[in-house]
């Protein structure tokens, strides 16, 4: 199951928005607003900051791929405070009941809810409850083992945790095991069963405090009646909040100034849970080999071709999607660059101007626009990483518009005076020209660094929109189709928010946003060819003017190299870049030390650069400096978090493996932010989801004297107390493909494409026919041979699901949007 949340004013694959003031009163009269989104109450993401505002936007998207077994998605805006600990504004809570009623999503406005701290609780309680009958009478049995994941209540980052066991009027406690969310009691609380025994057993679990009042873990609830049927229950038990009148009344009770007051504002939000069965590959064959079959043999004069009819019924809200799953299929099949070509010739088929080429949302604009993020987003990093990162460092004051020139001062106190406007439209156009000037030189040098897939799509963009348009006053449109694509779609969006594109932690400022937003507007006129045309439409982008026409010569001499590549040199090319190992996470990690051994453990330096590549993690002092060693991903048999209160920090990760001498050794890293610490947790576990030696358990703490600090327990070597998460990815657009996956989605889609392609098939022939004049759809006329093998397989698909059990799939995907 997989789900996307957008958060777009205050969503997960889900978009939220914040649009009305924080309840908090602020000196400045505004806000500094995030989110965190928590899946079950674990951080997964956090948005950027936006400055000073009670209407942020935030437009970032992410999807996370969950366990099997999660219950709720929560979005929470915090106010940053450099000073103390972030305000808590409020926060929108999702149970998955609530996404398994809405298949399409969740999506719209929703008020922000106070948050209650009898209401923030998590983990799971371990308990076996029985009714014992002996000739004295009923006993009731509840044997309290152990609990995990319990929240941290305390400022040391941990709970001293006791449970409360009420039944029939009485109460039992356990012992209070102090710094430990993981605690173990073992203990058992017998009560006397009544006849009448229509009363229910409550288990609850508290934080126990020596100066103020017990703070409120979770509750279990069990039916007395339902257990003397089943003699008894065991298991892990899901921890509740408590809602009961009682508490409520506590609530209201407390003093006006010590709960939130007035609106809390509003979070827009779009959320999509997909949860999909995957059958065995053998399943999904006659299906793969029809599409690519379609693929290979190409459109034929007189017929409707499979993917025409596709295109025509796909809507646009669903044309995104399904394109990616195209492409990532092919990809997978090898035939991403026919299956390109194909839709080039299909669309160029269709009456179209030069001018408007590939402008649409067309299958082949949205296919060729998600091959390009799937297939390019290392290149477009490589490019535009150097000159985005120069933009935010230097934070120059960049305006070419007259209307939106802020006049400052100048010079040294005492001696400054007023900038003149035309002083600093000539400031602002060097310092965007120098830019510009760097983004074209490191375009201009970049094709040889190109993946050659992306190479090889563009030369047949090249030659088609060539072979439609040969006439001499065309001759620029073979060019600006292949930077329709490569900077109106994919240079052009990442320059205006590199965050989105991962160029940036963090969204620029209003200044920095200007400056890129103006640098974007360059690339865009320089990629449609006509440096004049910009200059007639903003009549302010006059003195760029020289620089973007040398841009336009440089730009056409890129794309000449670009698509001149030959077969066989794209292929030498492809075969000299899969003997290289290619890295798929990268950064600099600072190590905490332990007692342990290994190559990890024993280096003098506390931060390294760590490099994840399909065969293993290894690290080295710098970048550019010798590897100093390295773990095989064969070796690791964890992936996790690490509690705050082990390093004082939350954003620890544990890499535990396996050493050369067969030793198991733990390295404990430091990431700077939760993105960063999920984001390397996702490259490990999907870099190890073939490795059959994954543990299923951990220790979220460190072994320290002779204890884990989590559990108390005292063997180093013993079973985890947590179980571990490695089905819980963020999902990345460079993560390795899964065949059986797409091949789902795709045929899910179909599916409900089945009636509405027929139709469509009568409609293009009734058109083709239509000067031949009037047309009747013949009486029991034979579908295309394409579409009639589609319905065929459809069919036989829906009984495997029908008959076959579903293979271990992936967990649900939620997908989310900000």
């Amino acid at each position: 199951m997989d789900g996307r949340p957008r958060v777009a004013g205050a969503s997960l694959g889900a978009e939220d928005g914040a649009d009305s003031a924080a309840p908090l009163c602020f000196s400045t009269g505004s806000s500094d607003p995030y989110c965190i989104v928590k899946i079950d109450n674990e951080a997964i993401v956090r948005t950027a900051t936006v400055w000073k505002t009670l209407s942020p936007f935030w437009g970032e998207e992410y999807e996370v791929r969950l366990q099997p077994s999660f219950h709720s998605v929560s979005f929470y805006v915090m106010d940053e405070d450099a000073l103390s600990r972030d305000d808590v504004i409020g926060k929108v809570c999702i149970t998955r009941d609530m996404l398994a009623e809405h298949p399409k999503g969740v999506s719209g406005w929703l008020s922000l809810s106070a948050v209650d701290p009898d209401e923030e609780v998590q983990g799971e309680i371990h308990l076996r409850v029985e009714v014992l009958r002996s000739e004295a009478g009923r006993r009731l049995c509840c044997r309290v083992l152990e609990a995990r994941d319990l929240a941290r209540k305390d400022r040391n980052g941990a709970s001293d945790p006791f449970v409360r066991v009420r039944y029939n009027g009485k109460t039992q406690e356990s012992a209070v095991v102090k710094k430990s969310c993981y605690p173990r009691w073992n203990e058992t609380f017998e009560f006397e069963v009544p006849e009448a025994a229509g009363e229910q057993l409550c288990v609850e679990v508290w934080d126990w405090d020596l100066v103020s009042r017990n703070d409120f873990l979770g509750k279990v609830v069990f039916n007395v009646p339902g257990l003397q049927a089943v003699r008894q229950e065991e298991g892990w038990f899901r921890l509740r909040p408590d809602k009961s009148k009682a508490r409520e009344a506590e609530c209201l009770s407390m003093p006006h100034s010590s709960r939130h007051r007035g609106s809390l504002g509003s979070l827009q939000l779009q959320v999509r849970l997909r949860d999909e069965t995957v059958l065995p590959s053998s399943c999904y064959q006659p299906l793969v080999q029809l599409l690519c079959q379609e693929v290979k043999s190409g459109p034929q004069d007189g017929k409707v071709h499979l993917i025409t009819l596709l295109d025509e019924t796909t809507t646009a809200e669903c044309r995104q999607e399904v394109a990616i799953n195209l492409v990532k299929l092919f990809l997978g099949q090898g035939l991403v660059k026919e299956f390109l070509d194909l839709l080039f010739k299909l669309e160029l088929a269709k009456p179209c101007e030069p001018n408007t080429l590939f402008r649409s949302n067309s299958l082949a604009s949205k296919s060729m626009e998600s091959f390009l993020k799937v297939a390019g987003m290392q290149y477009l990093h490589a490019v535009l990483g150097p000159t985005i990162n120069r933009v935010f460092e230097e934070k120059k004051y960049v305006e070419l518009d007259p209307s939106k020139v802020e006049i400052k001062d100048v010079g040294c106190s005492g001696l400054h005076r007023v900038q003149t406007e035309s002083e600093v439209i000539e400031q602002s156009r060097q310092h965007l020209q120098s830019y510009l000037g760097d983004l074209l030189a490191a375009i201009t040098k970049s094709a040889p660094a190109c993946p050659t897939v992306v190479r090889a799509a563009f030369r047949q963009l090249f030659r088609r929109v060539g072979q439609r348009f040969p006439e001499l006053q065309h001759q620029n449109v073979k060019f600006i189709a292949v930077t329709s694509f490569l900077c109106l779609r994919f240079f052009s969006p990442a320059i205006m928010t590199p965050k989105l594109f991962h160029l940036r932690e963090k969204h620029a400022d209003s200044r920095t946003s200007r400056t890129l937003l103006l640098l974007a507007k360059a690339i865009q006129i320089v990629g449609n060819m006509e440096a004049a045309a910009g200059r007639a439409k903003e009549a302010w982008l006059a003195p760029l003017q020289p620089a973007l026409q040398r841009g336009v010569a440089q730009m056409k001499d890129f794309i000449a190299e670009l698509v001149g590549i030959e077969e066989k040199e794209e292929l030498d090319l492809q075969n000299a870049l899969t003997l290289q190992t290619l890295v798929v996470k990268e950064g600099p990690l600072f190590i905490h030390k332990t007692r342990g051994k290994g190559p990890l453990l024993s280096s003098s330096s506390k931060k390294l650069h760590f490099s994840l590549t399909s065969e293993a993690l290894s690290f080295a002092k710098t970048p550019s400096s010798k590897k100093s060693g390295s773990i095989a991903l064969s070796n690791i048999r964890v992936a996790e978090k690490v509690e705050e209160k082990s390093f004082g920090s939350s954003h620890v990760m544990q890499i535990v493996y396996v050493d050369e001498a067969g030793q198991q050794e733990t390295a404990y890293l430091q990431c700077k932010c939760v993105n960063e610490l999920n984001q390397w947790l996702s490259a490990l576990r999907k870099a190890c989801a073939s490795n059959p030696e994954m543990l299923c358990s951990y220790h979220p703490g460190v072994f320290r004297g002779d204890k884990w600090s989590c559990c108390h327990q005292k063997d180093k070597t013993g079973l985890g107390c947590d179980a571990t998460r490695h089905g819980v990815t963020l999902q990345e657009w460079s993560d390795p493909l899964e065949p059986d996956m797409e091949a789902q989605l795709i045929f899910h889609h179909l599916c409900s494409l089945r009636e509405p392609m027929r139709e469509k098939y009568w409609e293009l022939l009734e058109a083709e026919d239509a000067p031949n004049g009037p047309w009747s759809r013949p009486k029991e006329a034979p579908l295309p041979e394409g579409l009639d093998r589609l319905l065929a397989v459809l069919r036989d698909l829906e009984g495997c699901h029908r008959q076959a059990g579903p293979v271990p799939a992936p967990g649900p995907l939620l997908e989310l949007q900000t």
